[in-house]
């Protein structure tokens, strides 16, 4: 399952790993016109109400989510960006999304996983949750802060019947070169500040080839001109 699948990353993500043989339920707002297969549409700014859809369509065989569901403030990553200036509307929803919506979501989720014998989560998270990331957006970074404790804490939780849970801390990335894009031309966009899709869902990729009896707690992939990194 693969939770904000419809663009950018996560689209790539279920393109890729459908490609590749895996049963993939979509999940987003909307779902696209131009994806078949299985797909749950449900609104996670409504954390309950989206997580009551989600369970109740959740396949019986899930063995593994990816969490890739992220906003952040309309002027974040801009020079127009002030912590002060954002309203509380938009941080409640951005917190409600990011935060809330995981917590609520995994709870309802983790029975069916451990059903699996192999169950995993990969939660797509950021750079600038990062000590030190240089970044000046509150809300957000603390939003993806938290999937850091979400992460410590379901390990230790579920250590025993063997969950595998994973952090991907990413960079900039490219989201307007899709797959359909050769890797090499996504990767000169930007002039190496971005990081291709392709790159991550090979990361993914990698993570999904290993045995029960190993995983990766964290990747971090900066783009290689990042100057935070």
């Amino acid at each position: 399952m693969v939770v904000g699948g419809s663009k950018g990353l996560g689209r790539a993500i279920v393109e890729a790993l459908r490609l590749d043989g895996s049963t993939v339920v979509g999940v987003s707002r909307s779902a696209p016109s131009d994806l078949a297969g299985p797909w749950i549409t449900a609104d996670f700014s409504t954390p309950e109400a989206a997580v009551a859809t989600l369970a109740d369509q959740c396949p019986t065989d899930l063995d593994t989510l990816i969490w890739n569901l992220g906003i952040w403030e309309p002027t974040a990553f801009t020079d127009a960006y002030r912590f002060d200036a954002a309203p509380d509307t938009v941080t409640a929803e951005l917190i409600a999304t990011n935060v809330t919506a995981p917590i609520l979501a995994l709870r309802a989720l983790i029975p069916t996983l451990l059903a699996s014998g192999a169950p995993r989560v990969i939660l797509t998270g950021s750079t600038s949750a990062l000590r030190q990331s240089g970044r000046p957006e509150v809300a957000f970074g603390a939003s993806k802060t938290a999937l850091n404790g979400i992460a410590d804490a379901l390990r230790e939780s579920y250590r025993e019947e063997g969950l595998r849970v994973t952090t991907l801390q990413l960079g900039d990335l490219n989201t307007e070169d899709g797959l359909e894009v050769a890797a090499t031309d996504a990767a000169s966009r930007g002039d190496g500040a971005l990081v291709p899709v392709h790159d991550v869902v090979s990361m993914i990729r990698a993570l999904l080839s290993l045995s029960p009896a190993s995983f990766v707690r964290e990747i971090v992939m900066p783009a290689v001109r990042d100057p935070r990194f």
